[in-house]
């Protein structure tokens, strides 16, 4: 999800959910901690030298149960940090606190956002030998004998 589809669906919410993908919420007493960007400027193990651009969302669990963020509320963070860091319109990656700090992707299910596991990967499998996966197939569908040994049957 980018900055401007979340800035789309905001003001059609009368609360802020984040949901992980195993179905627990992050509690309801949550704050938005920071909004910020990230520059990441890395060279992958193939040699190859790349930049990515992230707007950034922390969450924390306050033990603030008085207050609730509204999505007006976030709606102002978020427009705060594109006139003051000149934030423009990226992929919303979110940082909360579980076991450890995770980093997630953002989704919506038109109710509440999703915080999707991410996954890390080689940017570089052809440079460093890792194979491609090889199909499966199933070799009993390619054989033009019986799929199992009977009396009788020839496959032995």
């Amino acid at each position: 999800m980018t900055l401007e589809q979340i800035k789309e669906i905001l003001p059609t919410l009368e609360n802020v959910e984040f949901q992980l993908e195993n179905g627990n919420f992050v509690p309801e007493h949550f704050h938005v901690t920071e909004v910020g960007i990230i520059h990441k400027n890395f060279i992958d193990c193939g040699g190859t030298i790349r930049n990515e651009k992230i707007v950034n969302f922390q969450l924390w669990n306050a033990d603030d149960y008085e207050h609730r963020l509204k999505p007006n509320k976030l709606l102002n963070i978020i427009r705060l940090s594109e006139e003051k860091l000149g934030i423009e319109n990226s992929e919303i990656e979110v940082e909360y606190q579980n076991e450890t700090i995770g980093k997630y992707d953002l989704d919506f299910n038109g109710t509440q956002f999703i915080l999707k596991n991410k996954t890390t990967v080689c940017l570089a499998q052809n440079a460093c030998g890792i194979p491609a996966e090889k199909q499966k197939i199933n070799l009993a569908s390619r054989s033009n004998k019986p799929t199992c040994c009977t009396p009788n049957s020839g496959c032995c």
